[in-house]
């Protein structure tokens, strides 16, 4: 880094990234493609959460059933991708379940914080 300037680029970050994508790109085919059904899943779990059509729905629920499931049976079975990816599948589940967790409490996150605000209002006009 040069002295006196104010802003520098985050040569960390940069390598971090670099070696990333020379790890995605390092990835054989069945790799690659194990990690695309895996971001698949997790795309439609999230997306789908709150859906309130029948497709979106089922979206969800087919992605929560299948990380949900710990058999290691199938070649594209959640425990069996998560092992060749080398990812703790029980970790990404509780990563995932707290997700959901902030999810729902979010809305009555907000509406506690409305209660309060409005009882601070009350005790302030008298």
């Amino acid at each position: 880094m040069s002295e006196g300037r104010l802003f520098e680029p985050d040569v960390l970050i940069t390598e971090q990234f670099v070696t990333a994508r020379r790890r995605r790109s390092a990835l054989s085919s069945e790799k690659r493609l194990m990690l695309a059904v895996l971001e698949n899943a997790l795309d439609d779990y999230q997306k789908h959460v709150a859906s309130a059509d029948r497709v979106g729905r089922a979206l969800f629920a087919e992605a929560a059933a299948w990380i949900a499931r710990t058999t290691n049976d199938d070649v594209f079975s959640f425990e069996h991708i998560s092992e060749t990816l080398e990812i703790n599948p029980s970790y990404f589940r509780r990563g995932v379940a707290a997700w959901h967790k902030r999810l729902l409490d979010a809305p009555r996150l907000t509406a506690e914080a409305a209660t309060a605000e409005s009882a601070q209002l009350v005790r302030a006009t008298g």
